[in-house]
């Protein structure tokens, strides 16, 4: 399959950006990406758009946390939180890893992060969809994030409320720090 990449960024797409493993404030504790730039393979980046679209009517926007994720910065994560259970082992590869997945949240019309239960990456049992021991108003935030997102033609990762990706993410290559137009590692 054809390495297609498209870059997230304004004003092709209006969403925000806020790689956090572009900071330190990751499980890592440092930045793993040198260059915080937001890519994803034409495919995603369509449904991408088609979710920005669906979000814009009900005054919403979305923010950006993680898209690919080249597979030297899976292994970085992989060495500070090998947990299968929130981290694809990068001897299989990630979705990420193939420019498939995106994680992300809602902003409402002011630039404020919706509500969600748990912050991203909170690898707990409370990061799962379908928790109902989190407030009302975050459970609502979960199912209106799984609706656009799934609407859009994206699916879900049952441990994850921010995780999305392409089905078949597999059929997909994975994609090294040296396959980018411009490194992000």
């Amino acid at each position: 399959m054809k390495l297609d990449l498209v870059e997230i960024a304004l004003p092709d797409f209006d969403v925000d950006i806020a790689l956090a493993y572009a900071t330190d404030a990751n499980l890592s504790g440092k930045p793993v990406y040198r260059n915080a730039e937001c890519w994803l393979h034409r495919e995603a980046a369509e449904k991408l758009a088609t979710a920005v679209a669906l979000a814009r009517p009900l005054g919403l926007r979305l923010r950006i946390f993680d898209a690919l994720r080249p597979t030297e910065a899976q292994w970085v994560l992989w060495r500070a939180k090998p947990d299968p259970e929130f981290l694809a082992d990068p001897r299989r590869g990630s979705p990420h890893s193939r420019g498939v997945a995106v994680d992300l949240t809602l902003l409402d019309g002011d630039g404020r992060e919706l509500d969600m239960g748990t912050p991203f990456d909170a690898f707990t049992p409370l990061s799962h969809h379908g928790r109902t021991d989190i407030p009302a108003a975050a459970q609502r935030n979960r199912l209106l994030l799984m609706g656009l997102m799934t609407a859009a033609g994206w699916d879900f990762y049952r441990n994850e409320w921010w995780h999305y990706q392409l089905f078949e993410a597999r059929r997909y290559p994975l994609i090294s720090d040296a396959d980018l137009p411009r490194p992000m590692m």
